[in-house]
């Protein structure tokens, strides 16, 4: 009952109320005198410093959903929920190349989103369209998982009722709110959000570590205890080391996660708000530092496993809800006030990301179909307003995933954006580095690999769903005699890749027209105070620069 978790609920309540007022107060933020436009409003002026851009960044991609998500996946199934791990270090070194080169061009040419960038660059507004809507698909299950942590929280809070309704209406209410400062402040309101967000998560998370193994005996009676558990499990890849059969299914997830990571456009649009190319260079540096905290994160799946921690119900009969466990574990091992501290800690870090993640994906849909095919003339002032009312349909969108499917099904959709996020990496990435490949052929790439991506996973399934059930292919099914699995998105980007190659090959032998490069090799070297690129709207000439983090 909620009354047993009142000064949770007020907790809770008073720090969420703290960050929503800080949402709206974040449009006076750094002011402009005009926030009507997109440079404004869904980039925060182009102009965040290094502090800025190290929590934006860091909000934006360690969401809520990494905080109960990652540890359910330890306390299920052991080691391999530990890919999040090494695919958060990756990631770093990929950004450094690629988006670096991205911030040049965007800011020499005014680009908002990485569609923009491939309308310029291979100069095809339908190349440019399948890479909108390819965008926007990702993301929306990716929205709406961070429903799902704060799900989690307002469960084990005990305030959620049995029907549907007063199930999901505060997350309703919450969502709401999330709107109504987003619709106002633009990135401004999760940039200055995301302040409070990671220093609450941080404070969690270190004050977990350092307190639950003491109290659970040490660290080794918590892996003695995951490791009994995981001994008697009839599925023989849980455990806390990985075995023969998991092992390229652990590899190809890791790297094929972050690849896909920096494509998604609430990844690129963190970075285009950036002030200058060294901010990236020194954030890409520093933002490892969330990896450790990553690191300790999964633990707690171990630890809740020491605690005899048991998940909630799910939402249908017989089920558990196994995004639980870590709220549980902080229920039954801290006092009720920092139990509600690390709540408001779960359901702020889903604000942060859901906020830019609507922002990415409405500025998608504003520059590269309402303005390319619907209203070629409109104004900046008209481009922010449909992106203001666009990112309201995306959180509408995403209220409904959580309404109208099951949560454990939502999660299956995260893996499935992975994979089609994966499809723009040809026209996006490489398309940083070169002119070479044909548009025809890029496209045609994009149609086989998200085409075959489809039907592997239309072919995986789960012990509660026949098809669509995870992103781990089995190799039987292409004829191998082995019960190893692959992550669905290597083998999509490897075929997409290779029909892109072969097929600009032949055009290129046929000599099939393919001109048109609105971009210049320099354009992806140039820096603040070039007078070709597009200033930061906010700056102040006497303002003082920012420290870096």
């Amino acid at each position: 009952m909620w009354r047993d978790h009142l000064t949770e609920i007020i907790v809770f309540t008073l720090l969420f109320l703290l960050v929503s007022g800080m949402g709206f107060v974040a449009a006076r933020w750094r002011a402009p005198k005009d926030m009507a436009h997109l440079d404004e409003w869904g980039l925060g002026g182009r102009n965040f410093g290094g502090w800025i851009t190290w929590f934006l960044v860091g909000g934006d991609l360690y969401t809520a959903y990494t905080f109960v998500a990652v540890p359910a996946l330890m306390f299920g199934a052991g080691a391999a929920g530990f890919f999040a791990v090494p695919y958060t270090i990756v990631i770093y070194p990929l950004v450094f190349l690629v988006l670096c080169r991205l911030w040049s061009v965007s800011h020499r040419h005014g680009f908002v989103t990485p569609a923009d960038f491939v309308r310029n660059r291979f100069d095809s507004p339908v190349l440019a369209l399948l890479i909108a809507i390819t965008g926007i698909v990702a993301t929306m299950p990716y929205i709406a998982l961070q429903l799902v942590g704060i799900e989690a929280v307002l469960k084990t809070m005990g305030v959620t009722g049995e029907s549907a309704l007063a199930r999901h209406l505060p997350i309703i209410v919450a969502f709401a709110i999330l709107a109504a400062y987003t619709y106002q402040s633009g990135l401004r309101a999760p940039a200055l959000i995301a302040f409070v967000k990671d220093t609450l998560i941080y404070i969690v998370i270190l004050v977990a570590v350092l307190w639950l193994p003491q109290k659970l005996g040490g660290w080794g009676a918590i892996f003695d205890a995951a490791d009994a558990k995981f001994q008697a499990s009839p599925n023989p890849n849980d455990g806390i080391t990985l075995n023969a059969n998991n092992q390229l299914q652990y590899i190809t997830l890791a790297f094929g996660s972050a690849l896909a990571l920096f494509l998604y456009p609430h990844s690129i649009t963190g970075v285009l708000a950036s002030r200058n190319r060294d901010v990236i260079k020194r954030n890409m540096s520093a933002l490892p530092a969330y990896s450790l905290l990553l690191g300790l994160i999964a633990l707690l799946g171990f630890m809740a496993i020491a605690a005899g921690v048991t998940p909630l119900p799910g939402n249908s009969p017989g089920s558990v809800d196994s995004n639980t466990v870590v709220p549980v574990l902080f229920d039954q091992q801290f006092p009720d006030w920092f139990a509600g501290v690390a709540y408001a800690a779960i359901g702020i870090g889903a604000l942060v990301p859901a906020a830019i993640m609507s922002i990415a994906a409405a500025n998608l849909f504003t520059r590269n179909i309402y303005k390319e095919y619907l209203r070629r003339d409109a104004t900046a002032a008209q481009e922010a307003n449909v992106s203001k009312i666009t990112s309201l349909v995306v959180k509408l969108g995403a209220v409904a995933c959580i309404v109208f499917l099951d949560p454990q099904f939502s999660i299956d959709l995260q893996l499935i954006g992975g994979v089609i996020i994966l499809q723009t990496l040809p026209a996006v990435a490489l398309g940083l580095y070169t002119r070479w490949f044909h548009k025809g052929a890029l496209i045609a790439g994009w149609a086989a690999g998200m085409g075959l991506g489809m039907w592997m996973l239309y072919q995986v399934s789960s012990p509660t769903r026949k098809h669509f059930g995870g992103s781990a292919f089995p190799l039987e099914k292409f004829g191998f005699d082995t019960p190893k699995t692959i992550y669905v998105g290597i083998i999509a980007v490897l075929v997409n890749l290779a029909v892109a190659v072969l097929l600009t090959l032949m055009l290129r032998a046929a000599k099939v027209h393919d001109d048109g490069d609105g971009t210049t090799p320099d354009d992806y070297f140039a820096d603040e105070g070039d007078p070709r690129v597009t200033p930061g709207r906010t700056r102040d000439a006497d303002a003082a620069p920012e420290p870096v983090a």
